[in-house]
Formats: structure tokens, C-alpha cells, sequence
């Protein structure tokens, strides 16, 4: 009786109302993520289109009684926070440009021409994924230094001919190539460095594009390198110029938001015009290889 009491329960109609009951509960879940994300974002942007008055006030302004973008102005008027997004955009597009070169020629000489010691090599690389960034910036620092590099554009983009994650990344995508393309452009007399230009790089746009936003916004984001090797103001990228403002305008919360939207007005534009490659990217990366 009681199995005839289970069966009858699990009916058509019964699995549909279940899928149907998951699928709400999924949505619901996604929904309440959400919010949680994006409500930091939307007080920082109420936070700064309000006046300096208004930030105290109680009950909270969940919506700005008269919204203003004076904290914008002020940003640009106290502070050369121009010339350093310009310096933060001239580092990041170098050093992404760089990266993406050097990564993509040391991936097609590991995985297509196969040289002596190729493994070996390879293994170099992943090796140095271990080591934290902390303890080769003291080396580093001292080769820049005796380069008379120091306070330079050059000293912060320099690192980025070797960054063993690009490698390491395009080593896997291009691992998933047939070697029939690369042979069939040698038959017909390409070169080496019009396979990799005319045949590769074509192949991995989804690969390149996750390197290249992931590149940029490191190289964006960074503080740390910057802070040690640029002492002149006027080449301060925009994370320094971010904590120079939140010292000296530590409680105009509306000024600090303000520079810190603008701050990531780059990276989002730059991840929207390439997300569905980057997708397809990381996709091909951790499937194939």
C-alpha cells in the first residue's frame, strides 16, 4: 500500500511542479545575490552626487534630495587626478601590449616549434607562479636601480615581459590546435612569423581577450610596484593619486566615491566591449589542454 502510495505521487505532473518550484527558488537566490552585489556600487554612486551635509543626514538618503556633481568637479579641481588616469592608461595599455606579445611568443615557441628543453622551460614558468610577488620585488628594484630606471615609466611596465600566467594560459589554448594548420601554412612557404601573426594568433581571440582584460585590469589596479618605483608626482598613476585623496580628504566620503567611480569607468567599458570572448576564453582554457 505504501509503495503504491509513493508511485502514484511521483507523476508528470508532480516532477513538473518540482522543476518548476527549483527553478523559482534558483531565481530567487540569484536575484537576492543581486542585490547584495550591487547595492555597495549604487551607495557609492548616491553617495556621491550628495553634498557634504547630506552624507550625515538622518534618516539615511537612499535617494539624493538634490543631487549635485560638485564632488566630480572637486576631484579634478584639488588634485591632478587628469594627468593621472592619463598616466594609469598609458602603464596599462603598454603593459597589456607587452604582456600579450611576449606571452603569445613564448606559448607558440613552447607548444608549435618544440625546441630542446620546451618541458623544461615550461616548467620554469609554472614554477614561478609560486613565488609571491613580495619577495622578487626587492631584486627587482635593485635591477631597475643599477638600469638608472628608477621613476620611470619603464621600471613599471618592465615586468610585464614575463608574466607566467599569460604563458601559461596560452600554452593550454594553443595546446588544442591542430599542428595540420601550422604544417599546411609551412607547405605553402609561410614563414615562422606569419604562421604565428596569419594562423595562431587568429585562432585565440577568445584566449587573447582573457588575457588582455585580466592583464589590464592588474596592471590598472596595481599600488604597490607604482608606489615604489615612482617618486615624482606628475607620474603618480591613479591608485596613488586614490590614496593621496583619501589622506588628505579622508571625511568628504562624496570626494572619495566620486574618484573612485571614475577609477573604474576603464575597466568596465574595457569588459564589456570583450566579455563574451573572455568567457569563450576561460571556457577553452580549463576544458582543453
Amino acid at each position: 500500500m505504501n509503495h503504491k502510495n509513493i508511485a502514484s505521487q511521483d507523476t508528470p505532473v508532480n516532477r513538473k511542479n518540482n522543476r518548476r518550484m527549483a527553478g523559482i527558488l534558483f531565481y530567487l537566490g540569484a536575484l537576492l545575490i543581486t542585490i547584495i552585489v550591487t547595492v555597495p556600487l549604487y551607495w557609492m554612486i548616491i553617495t556621491s552626487l550628495k553634498s557634504k551635509g547630506a552624507l550625515m543626514a538622518l534618516p539615511i538618503q537612499w535617494f539624493p534630495k538634490e543631487p549635485s556633481l560638485k564632488a566630480y568637479r572637486k576631484v579634478f579641481t584639488i588634485f591632478p587626478f587628469l594627468r593621472a588616469i592619463l598616466n594609469s592608461m598609458l602603464i596599462s595599455v603598454l603593459y597589456t601590449l607587452i604582456t600579450v606579445l611576449s606571452a603569445s611568443m613564448a606559448a607558440f615557441a613552447i607548444t608549435k616549434i618544440r625546441f630542446p628543453g620546451a618541458g623544461f622551460v615550461f616548467g620554469l614558468f609554472l614554477a614561478s607562479m609560486m613565488i609571491p610577488t613580495q619577495i622578487t620585488m626587492i631584486p627587482l628594484f635593485i635591477i631597475m636601480s643599477r638600469l638608472s630606471l628608477v621613476n620611470t615609466y619603464t621600471s613599471v611596465i618592465g615586468p610585464s615581459l614575463f608574466r607566467a600566467f599569460g604563458v601559461f594560459l596560452l600554452v593550454q589554448n594553443m595546446r588544442s590546435l591542430p599542428d595540420t594548420y601550422m604544417e599546411a601554412a609551412l607547405i605553402d612557404g609561410a614563414g615562422l612569423a606569419k604562421v604565428y601573426s596569419r594562423v595562431i594568433m587568429p585562432m585565440l581571440k577568445p584566449a587573447l581577450a582573457t588575457l588582455t582584460i585580466s592583464t589590464f585590469m592588474e596592471a590598472w589596479n596595481d599600488y604597490l610596484w607604482p608606489l615604489v618605483m615612482l617618486s615624482d608626482k606628475k607620474k603618480m598613476t591613479l591608485t596613488i593619486a586614490l590614496k593621496t585623496l583619501n589622506g588628505q580628504y579622508g571625511t568628504e566620503y562624496n570626494v572619495l566615491m566620486a574618484g573612485s567611480l571614475i577609477s573604474m569607468i576603464p575597466i568596465i567599458l574595457v569588459y564589456i566591449a570583450a566579455q563574451t570572448q573572455m568567457k569563450q576564453g576561460i571556457t577553452l582554457g580549463g576544458v582543453k589542454g
